[in-house]
């Protein structure tokens, strides 16, 4: 009797499941055979001459759009610079450099790099490179920067609407992981990590070593701004601090064989000494692992402001002619079981846009020593500073560029030789205020685009004579608002004006060093680590 029942039901099952697979295979097929012939037809067709690679490279990137933003293609070129992040290594100019449709901005030239002994300064604009105008070139310019070591380039470029041109010769560089780290007063070790590449956790354990062996009792990490990297290398960071064999994060998956739990695999460095972790809005992925789970352990005090929320991840796909793609494959989940993706894509609004999570439809969660967490919208710090926070005016400015022109503009407008002598004064951001209208700064809140809709509804149901005399004060009175929002946010503003400032004068070396001093993140961590009993405090 049970063979009667059994057999025929695993039979059926089977053919479900088999019907299944052959049903999407078809799906799949019938698809790629629709999209191959209109491409033929289009490119062969078309009243005007087509270029078959620009096309292919939109259609695939209109494509992952409706997705979310990491699942990515990358043509032939953003492979290489993959491999740049990943090793840390290559050869070029020795500078970041943002690649607009006309130009490339320096960014930050890179002490004693290529770019710096030529001479080329942040917010110097290159528009010819050898023989070639970067307004006339179709692929990305910032290519035409690599070469072999030794070998130079001419390039012009403008600073301060004047042209000047300079002779770089390009030279290999290498992308360190830990870029800074010191010995602070009360034996206190201080780490800068930047990145997670295949250099990290090397970098950082001989940081550690070389801190404790000059009297270091302590130890800040600092992860602000740290946009992520190698899941195995953040696995490791926490290593150096946290026995062999214990959780770190886990991946769940619709896909089984991505179901994984990833352990500590090797002998910690020092499981005993108090360590404080600083993150901000711009922390994320990896560096999401390691501030999770050390607080999740209860092995450190994270301090700062609430990360910046990337709980997915991705791993890179090998497609035809070199290219890749860079497909989301899971999710990531702390110790204690929280996810703190904050934007749901695969559930979205009305706008199309992906639900982001609020502190409404958090979830709570107990660390490994019994304190509450949340999952949601990144990793909320044990200790949260204003200054770490990124509003959504600070982003604005970003976005706009704003404190970067300002930074521009007021490098060549004043003479500063001593980090110690530097203060962004009251003065100062007036000044940036001032700039700002100059330059016509300008962003929209959801506000204002929820009451721009509503207005085309208005207009389309025919009230908007009846309601636009009201509308226009809602927009004075807005506009009110946003000047409040730049003095209430004067803190955070500050803080990222003062960083893009000293850069311009005294490097990134130089920038850490006056941090050590000045930077309100560190004092707090700082004073919670010379305070044992508030330290232990926290952790309980």
């Amino acid at each position: 009797m049970k063979k009667r029942i059994i057999i025929p039901a695993l039979a059926f099952l089977i053919a479900i499941g088999t019907w299944s697979f052959k049903s999407d295979f078809f799906e799949i097929a019938k698809q790629i055979e629709i999209f191959t012939t209109l491409f033929k037809e289009l490119n062969m067709n078309y009243v005007d001459e087509t270029v078959p690679a620009e096309l292919m490279d939109k259609a695939i990137k209109g494509m992952l759009q409706e997705l979310d933003p990491y699942t990515v293609y990358y043509n032939e070129q953003d492979v290489e610079q993959a491999r740049i992040n990943q090793t840390g290594a290559y050869t070029g100019i020795g500078a970041a450099v943002k690649t607009q449709k006309d130009k490339l901005i320096i960014i930050e030239p890179w002490k004693d790099g290529p770019a710096d002994k030529a001479g080329l300064k942040a917010g110097d604009e290159i528009i010819k490179i050898g023989d070639v105008e970067v307004a006339n070139f179709n692929d990305d310019a910032g290519e035409l920067l690599k070469g072999a070591p030794g070998s130079t380039l001419a390039v012009s470029f403008k600073r301060q609407g004047k042209t000047k041109k300079a002779t770089i010769t390009r030279e290999a560089v290498e992308l360190n992981a830990v870029p800074f780290y010191t010995l602070m007063e009360g034996n206190i070790g201080y780490i800068v990590l930047s990145t997670f590449n295949q250099k990290t956790t090397s970098q950082t354990k001989a940081a550690l070593v070389d801190l404790k062996k000059q009297g270091a009792e302590s130890i800040i990490l600092d992860l602000r701004g740290n946009p992520g990297g190698l899941m195995r290398e953040s696995i490791n960071i926490v290593n150096l601090f946290v026995p062999k064999g214990e959780i770190i994060t886990t991946t769940q998956s619709a896909i089984e064989k991505f179901n994984q739990t990833y352990r500590t695999s090797f002998e910690p460095l020092d499981t005993e000494i108090p360590l404080a972790v600083l993150i901000n809005g711009r922390s994320a992925s990896a560096s999401e692992i390691v501030s999770g789970a050390i607080q999740d352990l209860d092995r450190g005090v994270v301090v700062g402001a609430r990360s910046f929320g990337k709980g997915l991840v991705q791993r890179p796909k090998a497609l035809t002619y070199g290219t890749q793609l860079k497909v989301t494959i899971s999710k990531y989940y702390t110790p204690s079981g929280r996810c703190i993706q904050a934007e749901d894509y695969f559930n979205r609004d009305e706008n199309g846009d992906p639900i982001r999570a609020t502190a409404d439809n958090y979830n709570a969660f107990k660390t490994k020593g019994g304190r509450t967490v949340y999952d949601g919208g990144g990793i909320q710090p044990d200790v949260e500073l204003e200054t770490a926070v990124f509003s959504p005016i600070t982003t604005a400015l970003l976005k706009a560029n704003s404190i970067f022109d300002y930074a521009t503009e007021y490098y060549y407008n004043n003479q500063l030789s001593d980090w110690r002598e530097f203060h962004f004064s009251e003065s100062d951001y007036n000044n940036f205020l001032a700039f700002l209208k100059r330059s016509n700064f300008s962003f929209e809140t959801q506000t204002e685009t929820a009451l721009k809709e509503a207005m085309i509804k208005a207009e389309e149901e025919e009230i908007k004579g009846d309601i636009e005399k009201s509308y226009s004060a809602l927009l004075q009175d807005l506009n009110k608002a946003k000047d409040r929002e730049l003095l209430d946010k004067k803190a955070e503003i500050k803080s990222l004006i003062t960083d893009e400032i000293l850069k311009r004068y005294f490097y990134k070396e130089g920038l850490y060093e006056y941090h050590v001093m000045n930077n309100p993140e560190i004092k707090e961590a700082v004073s919670i680590l010379n305070d044992n009993k508030r330290y232990q405090s926290i952790l309980k």
